[in-house]
């Protein structure tokens, strides 16, 4: 029989063997062989065939009950080290005797189980363990030819019945040695193996082992810090696994652990340089994951999310960036903000499991670990419910020791954390605590952390009862200079803000109140109307968005006006907006002359093109007793130089904004005599004003009315 079983060729079809020959066979081999006596008392094929029938008919309710074992029992243990020094047979006849014996010994199984059900496949793996303990050894010992073996045989398989059959050979083995199969299988993930892949889907379809395999694939993970391979290897296996549709339901009890895994392994991608060892492109014949390390953990994470009913998330992170700023080296932990977003959105079935997790976390000492989970911790603090599992006074407690740290990334994720805190009513208390920590951090050197502030603060002004007037005098020094900061995203966020106060400011505005806001809005209006023009399109936008705002609340009427000047730069709707703000505003114009003087010196030319044209039209409108001598005298000194500018169009404006102030230095002039009788002979006497003409400006916006299909405004 020995012969007859090991003298076939590798590979030819042997039938439907009995149990009892397979074990005859591998007895009659062992006998033939020189090896260690055999110790204990030998099982007979009658007792290995009746008990193989039993296993077959009824299998036995321990047996069930360690099938269903919760998986995080299992598989704590670190990887045998034998099994990933001994290198991968790339033929069926490489190896030592015993290696190809057992080689064969899984394919002959295999054969015999075409038509063998789970319980015949179980009833396999006790002859097989039950004849190599004949021999001396146990059956961990030899898991790893065994899955070597298989690997080596499966690509010569036909499709179907046969294939199958190995698939149950390894599942049987993975029930029970799951440790092992894993650390046999890993190897044969760099470079990608079809084979492998093939094997490791089988696993994940098998729903008695997938959540073993799963868990032994998470600590292969974890352990693999500091070797990219190993990590790169069982990311593609964690994703080859979470693919199969029905498999994410095996992460139960383990699943935010998991996601926290991958979303960490991005980090430390994104933080280390890859090593240049690390396969980077796919088999071609090869149907899976994408080139690159980060791409692989991308698209497990992807998985596991599309797989637990969160394909919004998916969604919201690719409509957002999220994924590309996931693996970027500056970018992860946006990143990673963005996914606790959408998952507040879409997946709150984890939340709560997620941040118990992240508790422990937040001060690891890995760099990596401890600032994704920070960021994980900020994000979930958008969940009321989630949020509610600390204490208020312990969550602010920890975000505040997270902004003394010198640390600018902790400050930022501490000021978010903030921001966050401040969307939910139940904190309304903690105003007090948390306005003199977002007012202090508008005067960090960090753009992040002076955006974070002023994002934390609109928030606070958009939650019920918001510190209106407080707010308003408190920020009255502190947003003018961030209204033309030198950070495009400062700027802008700055505008923001101010736009928001005024909206919930409005009601004081209308009824007249000459409080803190309507100083501040007033103090505004040229940097606003002036950054129409700003060279960043947010900051432009922001500025006719808060502009629209104080049009509303002040019921100046210059809302059309203000949207052509800032889509067509037209003179024409500039020159009705002074003579209004003029109107309106009699006592500020010579404030807004010397803010508007100012930005004759801007190094950037629209706006120091537009500071120009700003200037000669409210020096048309002003009232000479509204402007002092010493004003004009300097603003006739920039306007000189600015006649020598560079840019043609500038030095233009300016000769046609001098004539301007020319023009109002001469009405100064007061009148002799009797006052009545010599100021009605002075008034006949002076010519009226022209108003001041200018050329279409070269910096003119593309409006978006094209995109509406919708005609632009008449003359422009």
């Amino acid at each position: 029989m020995a012969g007859g079983v090991w003298g076939r060729a590798r590979g030819a079809p042997v039938g439907a063997l009995s149990l009892t020959a397979l074990a005859e066979g591998i007895r009659a081999s062992q006998e033939q062989s020189p090896g260690p006596p055999p110790t204990g008392p030998q099982p007979q094929p009658q007792e290995l065939e009746a008990e193989a029938e039993v296993q077959a008919a009824t299998p036995t309710p321990e047996a069930e009950q360690e099938s269903g074992a919760s998986a995080l029992g299992v598989g704590s243990e670190p990887c045998s080290p034998h099994g990933t020094q001994e290198p991968a047979p790339e033929g069926p006849y490489q190896g030592s005797w015993d290696e190809g014996a057992l080689a064969d010994l899984a394919l002959y199984t295999a054969a015999c189980l075409e038509e063998a059900g789970f319980a015949g496949t179980q009833a396999t793996a006790l002859t097989l363990s039950s004849a190599l303990e004949a021999r001396g050894q146990r059956l961990d010992d030899q898991v790893h030819t065994l899955v070597r073996g298989l690997l080596a045989q499966v690509p010569s398989l036909a499709e179907g019945r046969p294939r199958r059959a190995a698939v149950r050979v390894l599942s049987a083995l993975a029930l029970e040695h799951a440790q092992d199969v894993v650390c046999a299988l890993l190897p044969r993930s760099l470079p990608p193996d079809r084979a492998a892949a093939d094997l490791w889907r089988s696993l994940s379809r098998n729903q008695r082992v997938n959540g073993q395999v799963l868990v032994q694939l998470l600590w292969a993970l974890k352990r693999a810090t500091g070797s990219e391979l190993e990590a790169l290897a069982a990311t593609r296996a964690l994703g080859e696994m979470l693919a199969v549709s029905g498999c994410v339901g095996a992460t139960r009890g383990f699943y935010p652990h998991l996601l926290l895994a991958l979303v960490t392994q991005l980090h430390q991608l994104a933080r280390g340089a890859r090593s240049p060892d690390s396969p980077k492109v796919w088999a071609p014949t090869h149907r899976g994951p994408p080139h690159s390390h980060a791409s692989c953990a991308v698209e497990a994470l992807k998985a596991l999310l599309t797989g637990d009913g969160g394909r919004m998330v998916v969604t919201c992170m690719e409509q957002a960036g999220g994924w590309r700023r996931l693996v970027g080296a500056h970018t992860h932990l946006e990143g990673v903000l963005l996914l606790a977003s959408a998952m507040v959105a879409h997946a709150d079935h984890h939340l709560r499991g997620l941040f118990a997790d992240l508790l422990p976390r937040l001060r690891s000492a890995d760099v990596p670990q401890r600032l994704t989970a920070m960021a994980f911790f900020t994000g979930l603090l958008q969940s009321r419910p989630t949020a509610q599992l600390l204490r208020e006074e312990a969550i602010l407690e920890r975000l505040r020791t997270w902004q003394q740290d010198p640390e600018p990334t902790v400050r930022w994720l501490g000021l978010l954390g903030l921001g966050h805190l401040a969307l939910n009513r139940g904190k309304v208390r903690h105003g007090s605590t948390l306005l003199p920590a977002l007012l202090g951090a508008l005067g960090e050197g960090d753009a992040r952390l002076v955006c974070a502030a002023l994002g934390a603060l609109r928030r606070l002004l958009l939650r019920p009862r918001a510190p209106v007037r407080l707010l308003s005098s408190e920020l009255g020094s502190r947003l003018p200079p961030l209204l033309d900061d030198a950070r495009d995203s400062v700027r802008a966020s700055a505008m923001g803000l101010l736009g928001t106060l005024v909206r919930r400011g409005r009601g004081g505005l209308q009824v007249g109140l000459r409080g803190p806001l309507r100083k501040l809005v007033l103090r505004s209006l040229v940097p606003l109307l002036l950054r129409l023009h700003d060279p960043s399109r947010d900051a432009a936008e922001s500025s006719e968005w808060t502009l629209a705002r104080c049009d509303q609340a002040l019921r100046w009427g210059l809302l059309e006006e203000v949207v052509t000047v800032a889509h067509y730069d037209s003179p024409e709707a500039l020159n009705r907006v002074c003579h209004r703000l003029v109107q309106r505003h009699p006592s500020h114009v010579h404030h807004f002359l010397s803010q508007a003087q100012g930005y004759l010196r801007s190094p950037q030319d629209p706006l120091r093109r537009a500071a120009t044209v700003l200037t000669g039209f409210l020096v048309h409108h002003a009232s000479p007793s509204r402007v002092t001598q010493d004003l004009l005298d300097s603003l006739l000194q920039d306007l000189g130089q600015l006649k020598n500018d560079p840019l043609p169009t500038v030095a233009a404006a300016a000769h046609v904004t001098a004539q301007q102030v020319v023009l109002l230095a001469r009405a100064q002039g007061r009148p002799q005599g009797h006052l009545l009788l010599r100021l009605a002979r002075w008034r006949r006497a002076q010519p009226a004003r022209q108003p001041p003409v200018y050329d279409d400006s070269p910096f003119q916006r593309r409006s978006l009315a094209d995109r509406w299909g919708c005609p632009g405004p008449r003359g422009t």
